[in-house]
């Protein structure tokens, strides 16, 4: 017998959400949600869909987790080689997507994307484990292969290159989402979610309303 996807449906009714509830910061507000995320344990708290735009105007996206809040930036690293690094040197504009079911809540990211500083990437590259840092030389992001060897291979022959201390590769890197539009989603009965938006005015301060579900 078939599943039939129209009769799967799931109640929202935990919490509520309004602007009044929100701090006057999206992104303080964003942590407060992320902190509430890890204290929950939910899976993969730090995870987000980061969706980026192809010079043929075609959108893609991918799952990567988050690897810091700082300054009012979301931090993420990766192969700037690989096709989302492509897209974004082509369009530096990303739209991140968290989504916690245990706790009936998204947030919907979107703004600019710079590369971080070359000491922040070798600061964050130092700090993963060494087989991390071998991967990252051995995979040519993106690109087709023709064996899961071909991977093997090239860790092994960068791991006798670099026995005990891995540089970052020049093609590896953090990427900084500057937001200017935030949205906080909280589900609710009967399909009437809560949704807080937040945007960025040209005078720097958030500006808060509430969006129809």
């Amino acid at each position: 017998m078939s599943l039939n996807l129209a009769d799967i449906r799931q109640e929202y009714s935990q919490k509520e959400l309004s602007p009044d509830d929100c701090l006057p910061d999206a992104v303080a507000q964003f942590e407060v949600w992320l902190n509430e995320a890890i204290a929950a344990k939910v899976n993969e708290p730090t995870a987000m869909n980061v969706a980026t735009v192809g010079p043929d105007g075609r959108p893609s996206s991918r799952i990567v987790l988050l690897k810091g809040v700082e300054e009012g930036q979301l931090l993420f690293y990766t192969n700037y080689l690989s096709r989302k690094g492509r897209q974004l040197g082509e369009h530096p504009y990303a739209a991140v997507t968290f989504f916690w079911p245990e706790l009936e809540r998204q947030v919907r990211v979107e703004g600019r994307v710079a590369q971080v500083a070359a000491e922040a990437s070798d600061a964050y590259f130092a700090s993963r484990p060494y087989t991390s840092r071998l991967g990252a030389w051995a995979s040519e992001q993106s690109t087709e292969i023709s064996s899961k060897a071909v991977l093997v291979t090239r860790a092994a022959m960068f791991g006798v290159k670099h026995p005990v201390s891995v540089p970052r590769p020049p093609h590896w890197g953090g990427y900084a989402v500057i937001p200017d539009r935030v949205e906080f989603w909280q589900g609710r009965p009967s399909r009437l979610h809560d949704r807080v938006l937040y945007t960025l005015a040209d005078n720097g301060q958030w500006l808060r309303s509430r969006l129809a579900p």
